[in-house]
C-alpha cells in the first residue's frame, strides 16, 4: 500500500479518543476562564483526489483538514472562536476570544446548550467508516479509464475531465452538560464531466457518483460511459416555444425541489418569518398519500448521523404524513425562539425522503400527452418568503409518452405551494447519492418561457 492509501485510512474510530481528549480539554479551559456553559466541536478530514482531463494529470491532492470550534457562554450572553491549530496554547487562546466576544454581546434569552436531559444517550454504530486503500497511482488510472470510455465517440471533442477521490473524516462534539460524543465516516466519489459538438453547436454534460464504500460506486468505465451518452443525447437541443405544460423532474432535480421544501420549514426560516410555510403545520401541501420523512439512523447511508449539532438524537420522523405538514425541522435555538421542542435537526436533516407512487421513470413519461422532462436547472431564482420559483432550464420534449428530443434555454416558473400540491406523481428510480434520497417528480402545468 502506498504511503498516501495509507494514511488517507488512517484517520477512523482508533482516533476518536484523543479527539475526545482535546475537546473535554477545551471544555475545562472554558471553565477555567469563568464560562458558566461551553460547548465544542473537532472536525479532522483527510484524503486525496485526483483530476485528469485529455489523457493527462491535472492534479493530485492530498488534504488534511482540522478544524475546532468554541462557544462559551456567560449567563445568556455567547461568544463564539474557532481555530486549525490544536496546541495547547491556540487552543487557550480561543477559548480566550470566544469569552471576550461573550462579554461584550447583548444577552439573548433563548442562548444556551441542551440540557442533560435533551442530550442524546445511546450513540448507534452507523457503519460508516470504509477506507479505501487507494493509491496515487491507482486513483490516475481510475480516473484516465474513467475519462477514456466518456471520450469514445468522435463527437465528443473535449473534455472537463475526470475525478477521483476518497476521504475519511471524524467529527466530535462536547458540552459542558456532559455531552462528549464523535463518530467517524468516508466518503468516496468518481466523476466525469465531456464535451460534444455537431452542427447545431456544443453541448455539455456529467455524471458521478458517491457514497461511503467504494466497492459501491458505479466502475469508472460505467461512470464515464453515463456520461458520454448523456452529453451525447443532449446534441440537436432546440428552444421550446412558450407554453403552460407538464413537468417531469428528473431525480437530482426532483431532491432540488425537496431542499427548497426543508429550507422552509427549517428553523431559521421559520423564526426570522423569512419563510412561505410559517404558521403552516396541520395543513395539507402535498397530495393525499405523500409522505416525506427523515431517516438519519441508516446504516451506512451518504447522509447518516447519530446525533445533531446541538448534541440531541437524530430520530427517524416525518415531516409531511399523507400529505399534512406534521413539524418543522428545528434546532435547539430555533425551537426556543419558536416556543416548539427542537428535533434533532440543529446541524440539518438526514436522509431525507419522499414516498413513491409505485410509478417507475418511463411509467411516468408514459402519462405525458405534451410535456418537458426537466435534467437540468440553473440560477437562483427561489424565493422562500414568497415561494415564488423560477429557474433557467434544460431537458427534453415528451410527445404521446415518448422522450423526442432535447430541449435547452428555457424557464420554468410556478409557486413552491403549487408546485408541491401539484406532485401528480414521484417515481420509483430513486437517486441515493446524496442526502435527498427522491425519484422522479411529475407535476402539474407549469409556466414554460421559451421562444
Amino acid at each position: 500500500m502506498s504511503e498516501n492509501a495509507s494514511v488517507t485510512a488512517n484517520l477512523g474510530p482508533q482516533h476518536l479518543g484523543a479527539a475526545r481528549d482535546t475537546v473535554a480539554q477545551v471544555l475545562e479551559e472554558a471553565k477555567r476562564q469563568g464560562a458558566s456553559a461551553a460547548e465544542a466541536q473537532l472536525s479532522l478530514a483527510q484524503g486525496l483526489s485526483v483530476d485528469v482531463r485529455l489523457g493527462e494529470v491535472e492534479t493530485v491532492e492530498f488534504h488534511r483538514d482540522r478544524g475546532l470550534a468554541v462557544t462559551v457562554f456567560f449567563g445568556q450572553r455567547k461568544g463564539q472562536a474557532s481555530t486549525s491549530d490544536d496546541s495547547p496554547q491556540s487552543l487557550r487562546d480561543a477559548v480566550a476570544a470566544a469569552c471576550a466576544i461573550a462579554r461584550h454581546t447583548e444577552e439573548d434569552k433563548y442562548a444556551g446548550i441542551a440540557t442533560p436531559e435533551q442530550l442524546a444517550d445511546r450513540i448507534p454504530d452507523l457503519d460508516l467508516y470504509h477506507p479505501w486503500a487507494l493509491s496515487t497511482e491507482q486513483a490516475i488510472d481510475d480516473a484516465l479509464r474513467c475519462e477514456a470510455v466518456a471520450r469514445d465517440d468522435e463527437r465528443i471533442v473535449n473534455s472537463e475531465g475526470a475525478s477521483v477521490s476518497t476521504g475519511s473524516s471524524l467529527r466530535v462534539l462536547g458540552t459542558s452538560a456532559g455531552f462528549l460524543q464523535g463518530y467517524a465516516g468516508t466518503m468516496h466519489s468518481r466523476s466525469c464531466a465531456v464535451v460534444a459538438e455537431d452542427d447545431q453547436g456544443m453541448q455539455r454534460n456529467f455524471w458521478y457518483d458517491a457514497g461511503r464504500r467504494a466497492d459501491l460506486l458505479a466502475s469508472a468505465e460505467q461512470v464515464g460511459e453515463r456520461a458520454r451518452e448523456r452529453t451525447l443525447a443532449r446534441l440537436g437541443a432546440e428552444i421550446p416555444d412558450t407554453a403552460e405544460l407538464p413537468v417531469l423532474l428528473a431525480p437530482e432535480i426532483a431532491a432540488g425541489l425537496l431542499g427548497h421544501f426543508i429550507s422552509a420549514i427549517s428553523g431559521g426560516s421559520l423564526y426570522r418569518r423569512a419563510s412561505f410555510l410559517r404558521d403552516r403545520l396541520g395543513e395539507r401541501l402535498f397530495p393525499q398519500g405523500i409522505d416525506v420523512r427523515e431517516q438519519p439512523l441508516l446504516p451506512g447511508a451518504n447522509g447518516s448521523a447519530p446525533f445533531d449539532g446541538d448534541g440531541l438524537a437524530t430520530r427517524d420522523q416525518a415531516f409531511v404524513e399523507d400529505g399534512v405538514l406534521r413539524r418543522y425541522a428545528l434546532g435547539l435555538y430555533a425551537a426556543r425562539r419558536l416556543d416548539m421542542a427542537p428535533t434533532g435537526n440543529g446541524s440539518g436533516v438526514h436522509n431525507l425522503s419522499i414516498s413513491d407512487t409505485g410509478e417507475g421513470f418511463d411509467a411516468l413519461v408514459r402519462r405525458i400527452d405534451r410535456g418537458i422532462l426537466v435534467t437540468e436547472v440553473m440560477g437562483q431564482g427561489v424565493n422562500l418568503v414568497t415561494g415564488d420559483y423560477s429557474r433557467g432550464a434544460s431537458g427534453f420534449w415528451i410527445e404521446n409518452g415518448v422522450i423526442r428530443k432535447p430541449l435547452q434555454e428555457f424557464t420554468i416558473a410556478g409557486n413552491l405551494g403549487e408546485m408541491f400540491a401539484g406532485i401528480q406523481g414521484s417515481g420509483t428510480d430513486v437517486d441515493r447519492r446524496g442526502n435527498i434520497a427522491c425519484g422522479s417528480l411529475l407535476l402539474s402545468p407549469m409556466k414554460i418561457a421559451g421562444a
